[in-house]
């Protein structure tokens, strides 16, 4: 059996003497790739109480802003991390991503693009061009690059970047192009005052959506069953609110590994059909497949809204930290829905190791 990403990904955390400054850093998960790339988290801020805490509990060694980063100084950020103008040599975050994503588009202000939380993106901007790091790392929803309300937040963010000096380049990744047991989609933008950085090239592939193809010498995804297997017999990791009960919940047992609701479906032959076609979300009722990826672990997931365990569970904590390549040992502090939302917002840190090795090979 191949290794799990979450054992693979970079080993020790060393210090650095190449300090980053990371905004709205979540989880941690993005800092937490950008560390064993060789970088130094010096000041991370984010405004969530329990991702504050979860940062102090696996970045000891990192001063920890919690507040709205509208009421932050650069100077005093950069202050809090023992840092001066043109001192960091990374600045990387991924703004809340609510603004840009899909599945806001049914609210007519987001679609007109007015989403005040939109304007973080401008305070991201904000603090590179005043604390002038050598290269920058930002990571969002792929919907930003979407060409419909978001094209001039995009292009402002590039257009702006470019105007600072920065050579810019940006890409839609999926992360189980590079090993995560994940089919999650996200646009990177990063840039460099030295250079024009370039991605990393993938390695491993699959088929995705409508990909039939793909480069077959490259190391195949990696599957949920490989990620998480081992940990579905582990009695002491069951959770009282695992299992689905309620209007739908019967219904899990009867779809098949890899499918959703559309099992119960005229379109798919099923004799007692139960919903149109298309008439949910995918992910509603969607359950993991062993021998493939997982779909995008949801930061925020109703009663009936997947992917759920191929026991026809909801999945443990242990189960998503793997699917996102967090170390078994990394500590999430706060509830379990404050859990779930902090790992399913993360940027897993095995893909984010190997953006950020790649652009500290431009600097």
């Amino acid at each position: 059996m191949r290794r799990r990403p979450s054992d693979e990904a970079g080993g020790e955390r060393r210090v650095s003497d190449l300090p980053a400054i990371s905004l709205f850093g979540g989880a941690g998960g993005l800092d937490l790739g950008v560390e064993r790339a060789g970088y130094r988290i010096a000041v991370a801020l984010d405004y969530d109480r329990d991702s504050c805490a979860t940062l102090r509990a696996n970045f000891p060694h990192t001063p920890v802003v919690e507040g709205d980063i509208r009421a932050f100084t650069t100077k005093s950020i950069l202050k809090a991390g023992g840092l001066a103008r043109g001192d960091a040599a990374l600045l990387v975050g991924g703004p809340p991503c609510t603004p840009f994503s899909k599945s806001g588009n049914w609210l007519e202000y987001k679609r007109a693009g007015r989403d005040p939380e939109a304007s973080l993106l401008d305070h991201y901007l904000r603090v590179l061009d005043e604390a002038r790091p050598c290269a920058f790392l930002l990571e969002n929803v792929y919907g930003l690059a979407y060409k419909n309300h978001n094209a001039a937040w995009f292009e402002k963010l590039l257009t702006t970047c470019r105007s600072l000096g920065y050579h810019v380049v940006q890409r839609i990744i999926l992360a189980a192009d590079y090993g995560v047991p994940q089919r999650r989609q996200r646009v990177f933008v990063m840039g460099s005052l030295e250079r024009e950085p370039t991605f990393p090239a993938p390695t491993h592939g699959g088929a995705h959506e409508t990909r039939k193809e793909w480069d077959r010498s490259l190391r195949p995804h990696v599957t949920t069953g490989e990620a998480i297997g081992d940990l579905t017999p582990r009695l002491d990791l069951g959770e009282p609110e695992e299992h689905v009960n309620g209007r739908y919940g019967h219904l899990l047992p009867g779809i098949p590994p890899g499918e959703n609701y559309l099992f119960y479906t005229d379109k798919r032959g099923h004799s007692s059909p139960l919903f149109e076609w298309r008439s949910r979300y995918w992910s509603f009722l969607l359950k993991l497949d062993p021998l493939q990826p997982s779909p995008t672990i949801q930061a925020q997931p109703g009663p009936y809204v997947g992917p759920f365990h191929w026991d026809n569970r909801r999945l443990r904590l242990a189960e998503i930290k793997r699917l996102q390549t967090f170390p078994d040992d990394y500590e999430i502090i706060g509830s379990r829905r404050s859990a779930q939302r902090q790992i399913g917002n993360a940027v897993p840190p095995f893909l984010a190791e190997q953006i950020a090795r790649s652009l500290s090979e431009a600097a």
